[in-house]
């Protein structure tokens, strides 16, 4: 029998249990009111940075670096703990970024250079870009700085659903302030061949100060992609940007030192970039986003700490990268998460933000929930794939899942896969292949079924090779 006070207690359960999302609900609803009496969009503004440590990012940790301008996009707004690029490589972690597909699955499992027999993939044409879903839903669409997925048609910027292109189609510099490569000077605005001087970074920067102010005289929402070629080698900072960091810390070593005042110079010019923001009206309703291709370089004393490893390896210290998003009109200062996904999600994020319906084929997730206090709980693999030539890779790729706290991998094509718990042994320093063999046979079958899925897309074009 019912009495009036279990009915009751059974009342404030029911109502407990509807008001433990409200947060994450009225946000969401705000949203949807927006749209409803048609208020703007959000604008976009990712901001991607090569070859950057986690560690030379003060947000996560104290370093001998000064990052105030990128560790204040996370400190008003949401600080990401544990996301992974999609590649320990360039191309690779573009081409994914910008089709929220594996980059194997676009044709570009390695790195595109300039000489076709050693360049290791060939961006499918056939795949839409961010850059073009967003312009279907009438967003202008602008790249300034570093392209790195085609050198040609029908592979460059304007045609890849870009409206506006200033920057470079190639992939490192051999020279800041001379922006050749292997003495080709790929600087463009759009299709034309441009001679700019100055330093890259900050030219970069100019140029996305102009592009924003281009902006408020339209009442158009954008997508502005500024991709920085540094903290990538050579490390070649202004002079009185080193001069300022040996006079402040003379115990480091040269080559720490020169990484230091180059992440130093690019965080100013970032800083630069958010005063125009400010300046210009655009902060309230702008979502920027900061993060990089892959982690830092250990040749070039780059620090990814606390994880083991840097560029080109499948260890966390190339694949962990700052991540940090910005937007005041949502996302509540201070925030923080530990969701472990990958910087291609930001392909469903955008487009759920600017009210358009992803597509199906994606392997990438929306964050809008984490950015309105939910969660995300339907867990998924994430897979890492690299392709590369050399005397050290003979063509090969290396590959590398994870699975919850499970990681399997390769270093390189020709060592044996390795298993790590990144719970227990976030560092992965113990080697659990040998002693749990029915989980290393489960992941080893998985990340087959990846390899076989993005081998089916060629990754070069068609008589590119010079026999």
């Amino acid at each position: 029998m019912k009495t009036p006070q279990s009915s009751a207690k059974k009342g404030i359960v029911k109502s407990l249990a509807l008001l433990l999302p409200l947060r994450c609900c009225l946000a969401w609803l705000s949203l949807l009111w927006n749209n409803a009496i048609g208020a703007p969009p959000p604008n976009f503004l990712l901001i991607l940075t090569d070859d950057h440590g986690y560690g030379d990012v003060t947000a996560y940790g104290p370093s001998d670096v000064q990052t105030p301008n990128i560790s204040r996009i996370g400190a008003e707004g949401m600080l990401f703990t544990s996301m992974r690029a999609n590649a320990t490589v360039c191309s690779p972690s573009r081409a994914a970024l910008l089709t929220g597909r594996y980059a194997d699955r676009v044709g570009v499992p390695g790195v595109i250079r300039t000489h076709p027999g050693d360049s290791w993939g060939y961006f499918d044409p056939k795949v839409p870009t961010l850059a073009n879903e967003l312009k279907n839903a009438g967003y202008h669409t602008a790249l300034v700085g570093k392209w790195h997925l085609g050198l040609e048609s029908p592979n460059t910027p304007n045609e890849r659903g870009f409206d506006f292109f200033h920057g470079f189609l190639g992939d490192m510099m051999d020279g800041y302030t001379t922006h050749r490569r292997h003495g080709n000077n790929y600087m463009r605005r759009n299709t034309q061949v441009i001679e700019p001087q100055g330093h890259a970074t900050d030219l970069f920067s100019d140029w996305a100060i102009e592009y924003l102010r281009d902006r408020t005289r339209i009442q158009q929402p954008f997508f502005l992609y500024l991709a920085y070629n540094a903290p990538h080698f050579p490390i070649e900072p202004p002079d009185s940007w080193l001069a300022k960091v040996k006079a402040r810390a003379p115990h480091l070593d040269e080559k720490r030192t020169t990484n230091v005042a180059f992440v130093e110079h690019l965080d100013h010019a970032i800083g630069r970039i958010l005063a125009a923001l400010t300046e210009m009206g655009l902060s309230e309703n702008t979502v920027v986003v900061f993060s990089a291709d892959n982690g830092g370089s250990l040749p070039h004393a780059q620090n990814n700490n606390p994880w083991r490893g840097g560029k080109q390896d499948h260890y966390d210290g190339g694949l962990r990268v700052p991540f940090m998003v910005r937007w005041p009109s949502q996302i509540k200062p201070g925030s923080r998460s530990d969701y472990s996904g990958l910087v291609f999600d930001l392909f469903p994020t955008f487009l759920e933000l600017a009210n358009q319906k992803p597509p199906i084929e994606l392997d990438a997730v929306s964050l809008v929930p984490l950015f309105l206090g939910g969660s995300l709980t339907a867990a998924r693999d994430l897979y890492f794939v690299r392709r590369e030539g050399g005397r050290i890779y003979g063509g090969k790729s290396y590959e590398a899942l994870i699975r919850g706290d499970w990681k399997l991998m390769q270093n390189d094509p020709y060592s044996p896969l390795e298993l790590y718990n990144l719970r227990d042994d976030p560092q992965e320093r113990t080697n659990l292949a040998l002693a749990n063999k029915k989980l290393f046979d489960d992941l080893a079958s998985s990340l087959r079924h990846h390899i076989q899925r993005g081998g089916a897309t060629p990754w070069q074009i068609t008589g590119s090779v010079s026999k």
